[in-house]
């Protein structure tokens, strides 16, 4: 059985899905593009924007109960791969901020995202 994941602490769905599933043991979120759910804004730079993004998966992780070190997979999708090494500078920090290991992930680039945004990122966290 399943439960639906939602909270205002994470930008809304803008489409036919939710911020996240809980299964029980396994916590699925969509992909959280870089809303500031308190502004509806985005930043320019693509070290905020990772950060948002990485701030949003964390509050629907939480709204399940669990906490960022409980993060087992991330998918990151990005519009330019140039940005790699600063994307990983910023997801580096926020995992080691939460003194949480380094997930498994992967990182693909893609032509556009929605609300032209330069990253989006999803993930799998377990309840043990």
């Amino acid at each position: 059985m399943s439960r639906v994941i939602n909270t205002e602490l994470a930008p809304a769905a803008i489409g036919p899905y939710v911020q996240g599933v809980d299964l029980g043991n396994l916590i699925i979120t969509s992909g959280q593009l870089p809303v500031d759910p308190a502004t509806g804004e985005v930043a320019c730079d693509i070290t905020a924007q990772t950060r948002q993004s990485l701030a949003n998966i964390k509050a629907i992780v939480e709204a399940a109960g669990l906490n960022v070190a409980d993060i087992v997979k991330t998918t990151v999708f990005i519009t330019r791969m140039a940005d790699f090494s600063v994307i990983n500078a910023a997801y580096e920090a926020f995992f080691t901020a939460h003194n949480a290991s380094f997930p498994a992930r992967s990182c693909v680039e893609v032509a556009r995202l929605p609300k032209d945004v330069q990253i989006e990122i999803e993930a799998i966290a377990v309840r043990h």
